[in-house]
């Protein structure tokens, strides 16, 4: 790792001594850095599937085993991160001991439903070959230099799962899938809050690089953009490819079940929320907020569909 400049240890230092700093009523407080009493995989009971209301959903097949392949093969990622924040020891250890265990968990459990709802799916022969394309896209570089701007970032990654996985839950019908989802949406709330305060406690150290909200909101915009491109549609394709003579009659050609499914995200997508929280990061006044949330939403909704 490269060494860090002496502005860079200066906020370093800064970071272990203080504590986060105030925040208004506006803005949610971030959860406890440790949980009393975090769920478990153990607590869902797969053997209660409902299959006869999930067996036939195509477009949650393909939405389900997506997400199980990237959050199972979330260690790619989360140790880059962890690596990144070596010089930060309260960020990196809760990046190592809290973030990574639960991104990790959430794909355990989306591995298990999978493979209980649809066990005809050669989940672990189509996860490899997912990883073997998208491991390699998982690098270091691909992480902002500027460590605060990396967490703003990591704001907008947040944001999107958040809001899919919330969407994912008012399209279930299946009970175990959506309580499911709502327990990991929660820790991805959880995980957004960290973000945030630690990139407002970077940004705020003394000695700490300043960042315009011009350069911050380019850092969010970009990362918005490489959601799909370097996530979701890598593990579509690896989902496609693998399913064999499943859904006969469904989409004819990838094209067709991307075009689907992303249609259906983005018509339900919580686009304000998702807005709201996007903006966190660039910390406007209220009053400018409220201003832009609307079309903001609105493009919000485009880039997903798109």
């Amino acid at each position: 790792m490269n060494s860090q400049s002496s502005s860079d240890a200066a906020a370093s230092d800064s970071l272990r001594a203080a504590p986060v700093a105030p925040r208004s009523s506006a803005e949610p407080e971030p959860a406890p850095a440790r949980r009393q009493a975090h769920w478990r995989v153990e607590s869902l009971d797969f053997g209660a599937i409902d299959r006869a209301r999930i067996a036939a959903r195509e477009d949650l097949f393909y939405l389900l085993v997506s997400a199980s392949f990237i959050e199972s093969g979330s260690d790619l990622y989360t140790r880059n991160l962890s690596d990144h924040y070596a010089d930060y020891p309260e960020v990196a250890a809760w990046l190592r001991d809290y973030w990574e265990h639960e991104e990790l968990q959430h794909g355990r459990a989306f591995e298990r439903y999978v493979k209980a709802a649809w066990p005809e799916f050669p989940w672990q022969t189509a996860f490899e070959s997912f990883i073997a394309e998208y491991g390699p896209l998982c690098t270091m570089e691909e992480l902002e230099p500027d460590r605060a701007l990396e967490l703003a970032a990591r704001c907008v990654v947040e944001t999107g799962t958040t809001t899919y996985y919330q969407t994912l839950r008012e399209l279930s019908d299946e009970p175990v899938l959506t309580d499911m989802l709502g327990r990991i949406r929660a820790d991805e709330v959880n995980h957004y809050k960290h973000f945030l305060a630690y990139f407002k406690q970077l940004r705020a150290a003394p000695g700490a690089k300043p960042s315009s909200r011009l350069r911050v909101a380019r850092v969010v915009y970009q990362r918005l953009l490489e959601l799909r491109e370097s996530d979701s549609d890598v593990a579509l394709r690896h989902v496609w490819a693998h399913k064999g003579g499943m859904f006969a009659d469904g989409a004819q050609s990838f094209e067709e079940i991307s075009r689907r499914i992303y249609q259906l995200v983005s018509s339900r997508l919580p686009a304000d929320q998702a807005v709201r929280m996007l903006l966190k990061p660039l910390m406007l006044p209220r009053k400018v907020e409220s201003w832009i949330e609307k079309p903001l939403a609105g493009l919000a909704r485009r880039v997903v569909a798109s």
